[in-house]
This record gives structure tokens, sequence and C-alpha cells, in this order.
């Protein structure tokens, strides 16, 4: 009987990344290809990229695609980190159309909340219970939150206000590779921000993800929370993982 696999898209705000997935083990089928993110990020470009990246691997199966962007019903309702234009496209119509596909083979879903499916099914957070927080520190912040492993869609935590500013803006990734910040230097930031979320919410458990998340221990250790904070697993492919689940499932 031959390994279930899927195919997923992540879309960010530098790069455009994809690649089948092995999704009974959660992990990486082949090597993924990377293109950097088309300037300007426009819905068509971007679209182009995906179908470049599909048919590299001649994959004819459904396809997962995630978004910098709230999504409902397979329309962007907002767009960070990426063109403007994507604010009410239907993006499941406009990649299952330049993919050549049935709308339903298609699934797009917030970035975050499919790296938080990825880490949830076999990942950091796989058997834990209670609410769990993911944040993935990249271009900007983005977040996913589960209850008892189900997913709580469209959270956006990256935009909570801190000290009068977009959180994003004081805590990314970007931010302390812009500013040349040391890990001890933007931890304290990275504190802050996590500290303001727990204002409001008692998570049971934070998993950090993103690119930065391989660097985890250099940087996690130093963070003063309540809430006890562990690296992604997945690292920066759970993005790529969990659009791949949620096509092969067939709900995000």
């Amino acid at each position: 009987m031959g390994t279930a696999r899927g195919f997923g898209v992540d879309i960010g705000g530098s790069g455009i990344k994809g690649c089948p997935v092995d999704i009974e083990r959660g992990v990486l089928a082949e090597e993924r290809m990377r293109i950097p993110t088309p300037q300007p990020s426009t819905p068509s470009a971007v679209a182009d990229a995906v179908a470049e990246i599909v048919e590299k691997f001649s994959w004819t199966g459904p396809v997962g695609v995630t978004l910098p962007c709230v999504i409902k019903d397979g329309t962007a309702m907002t767009a960070a980190n990426i063109d403007k234009g994507w604010i009410g496209t239907d993006a499941q119509a406009l990649f299952a159309e330049r993919l050549g596909r049935p709308r339903e083979e298609v699934v797009v879903l917030n970035d975050a909340d499919a790296a938080g499916i990825a880490e949830m099914r076999s990942g950091a957070g796989a058997g834990h219970r209670g609410l769990v927080v993911v944040l993935t520190f990249g271009t900007g912040i983005g977040s996913a939150m589960f209850i008892d492993g189900q997913l709580v869609p469209n959270t956006e935590f990256g935009h909570i206000e801190v000290d009068g500013h977009d959180a994003e803006t004081q805590a990314a990734a970007s931010v302390k590779d812009n500013l040349d910040l040391s890990y001890p230097e933007w931890a304290p930031r990275v504190s802050r921000y996590i500290q303001a979320l727990e204002q409001f919410l008692w998570p049971d458990l934070i998993i950090a993800g993103g690119g930065v998340s391989k660097k985890g221990h250099k940087w996690i250790p130093l963070l003063e929370t309540r809430t006890p904070v562990v690296a992604a697993s997945l690292r920066n492919d759970a993005g790529i993982v969990g659009a791949a689940t949620a096509a092969t499932s067939g709900n995000a």
C-alpha cells in the first residue's frame, strides 16, 4: 500500500515554497522548491509562481496553499506582508483556475493556521490538550490557536497593540534582522509581546515557529513569560506540511 501523499505550497512575504508531503509522517516527501515572492506580489503573479512549483513536481492531486491573510470561504479578507490587491480576491478560485483543477481540489488557508495544523498533528503540539497558541516569527508574526486540538481559525495575534505599536513591527524576526539585533537583544521584545498576549489569554503552551525556530535554543530560554514556550518541531516546513494535510483531509 502506497504512502499517503499531499502537496503544500507556503506563500510568504519573501519566498514561496512547496513540494509533496508524506501526510502520515508529517514530513516533506521530496526536497522543496523555493522561489522569491514576486514584487509586487499581486494575485496573478503569485498564482503563476504557485503553478510553477506544482508543475515542477508534475503533481496532479489536491493542493493546499497558504497565504498571509485572513481566509474566509476561500477569499482573502486581509493582506499582511503581501500586495493589498489580495483583499477581496477569491484565492481558491484563482489558484484552481491557474492549476487547472476543480475548486474543491484546492484548499486555501492562513499561513500560521497551516503551520499550527502541522505542529499539532505531528510536531511540538502533538497530544497536547487545553489552549495551545502557535506563533510564527518571520516577516511578520502569524498566530494559530487550538482548543483541545481543534483550530480556531484566523486569529491575528501578531497585530495586537504593544506599547502603542502593532506587535509585529516590534518583535517579528524581520525586525531582528533589519536592526541587526543579537538574540539577547531581540528576546526582550518577544517577551514583551507574549506578556501583552498573556494579559487576555491563558495558554497552556506556546509553540514558536518560523525560520528563527531552528535557533530556538539561542533565544527561547531567554524569554520571560508565564506560559511555557517551545520551539516548533517542523520549523519552517510546517506551513507546507499543514497545507498539504488540510488539502488531503478536505478542510482547513
